[in-house]
């Protein structure tokens, strides 16, 4: 689980503007954090399969709207998968 303070400092480095929470690259930057915190859960605990499946949600959202952003406008769809290291 992501903790508020980790949240607060995804949202600051990702935001486009002073308020933004909600814009395209913030909520990837958010479930990319928290997909990589259950990436290393699922290291420790290989029978987890309830964390797996929340996992394999989060990664079906988030491709799904980085579909959309690379539709929308592709020089930000690129920047951000720069920025965050996700493979296309």
């Amino acid at each position: 689980m992501i903790t508020k303070e980790k949240k607060t400092e995804v949202i600051n480095g990702n935001a486009t503007h002073a308020n933004d929470t909600g814009s395209p690259e913030v909520q990837v930057a958010i479930w990319s954090e928290r997909i990589r915190e259950l990436t290393e859960h699922l290291k420790q605990h290989p029978n987890d399969d309830h964390s797996r499946l929340g996992m394999y949600q989060l990664v079906g959202k988030r491709r799904r709207m980085l579909d959309y952003l690379a539709k929308k406008d592709i020089e930000r769809y690129r920047a951000l998968i720069a920025k965050l290291g996700i493979r296309k």
